[in-house]
């Protein structure tokens, strides 16, 4: 960040991170927080709420709303449900950053693109440009972007390069309104404990079954308790159909048992606590698209 004078007021101010699903949103969020908030696997769709990660630099607090891809290849409850929240997102924040794959942008961008409301501040996020070899091809496609949307800014990087977000920190604190700041000075998301024991035991899931386990499949915690250093944790895995419960389970068990052994040791990590987890696989047939089941899950 740049220098600020001892008594310069303080800045504070609500960011969203909106683009479609796998430009690298969760991953910048937790670049830009410095800790992980949010998961992250190859697959779309794995940020399913909106997560709030902060970061307090200088006089300035950046409040980052992660939303879900905008979906646009189905129709289920669930993908309704992620698209309001990405709308709903939008209208509240003092600046949006639309986040695409650097040198690319294709229907679903644009679908996503076509969301910004008018007259709010947007700024380009280009990601992974560690992956594109000729920047020079960059030009006439950043051009083209312009084109598309008055951005107020561009900003190629790699969400995994500590410089390139601390650039992107510069960009993004002007457009902060001067006010108080609305969390602590060292906290870094507004989600529990409880939420995000159930995304990570998620994130598992999704980064262990690979491609074989549908998207309809997600994590309640039946359990939360704390006794001193140790935290009691019981989470049912639920899945639409017998075979998926096979899947997720694994040969004697074994795939259940890694997912559950390193979700354990990374909520160790991120508590600072000793971590007792049990996980159970029930079968909740049609859970995705019944408005009750996601409300009873905790989506919005």
């Amino acid at each position: 960040m740049t220098d600020e004078p001892e008594d310069s007021p303080q800045r504070c101010g609500l960011v969203a991170i909106v683009g479609r699903p796998n430009v690298g949103k969760s991953t910048l969020l937790n670049a830009l927080v410095g800790q992980k908030v949010s998961i992250t696997s190859a697959k779309a769709q794995t940020t399913r709420h909106r997560i709030t990660g902060i970061r307090t630099v200088g006089v300035t607090q950046f409040v980052f709303v992660d939303t879900p891809g905008f979906q646009t290849r189905h129709s289920a409850a669930l993908n309704r449900t992620l698209n309001r929240t990405v709308q709903g997102v939008l209208f509240d924040v003092d600046v949006v950053l639309f986040v695409v794959e650097a040198g690319r942008f294709g229907l679903d961008d644009a679908k996503v693109l076509a969301l910004l409301p008018p007259g709010k501040p947007a700024i380009l996020v280009a990601n992974k440009l560690d992956a594109v070899h000729r920047r020079a091809e960059l030009v006439p496609w950043l051009k083209g972007m312009q084109d598309r949307h008055a951005f107020a800014e561009f900003v190629p990087l790699s969400a995994k390069k500590e410089a390139d977000v601390k650039r992107l920190l510069d960009i993004v604190q002007p457009y902060l309104p001067e006010q108080p700041w609305f969390y602590e000075e060292d906290a870094l998301t507004d989600r529990s404990d409880r939420f995000l024991a159930s995304e990570l035991i998620r994130e598992k899931l999704f980064r262990l079954t690979g491609d074989e386990l549908p998207y309809a499949s997600t994590v309640v915690i039946d359990k939360f308790e704390e006794e001193g250093n140790l935290r009691r944790i019981a989470a049912t895995i639920v899945v639409e159909r017998d075979a998926h419960k096979g899947m997720v389970i694994g040969h004697e068990g074994e795939r259940l048992k890694r997912i559950g052994s390193e979700a354990r040791q990374e909520l160790e990590h991120l508590m600072g606590a000793k971590v007792f987890l049990e996980l159970w696989v029930k079968v909740r047939s049609g859970w995705a698209d019944n408005e009750e089941h996601l409300r009873s899950y905790g989506y919005e």
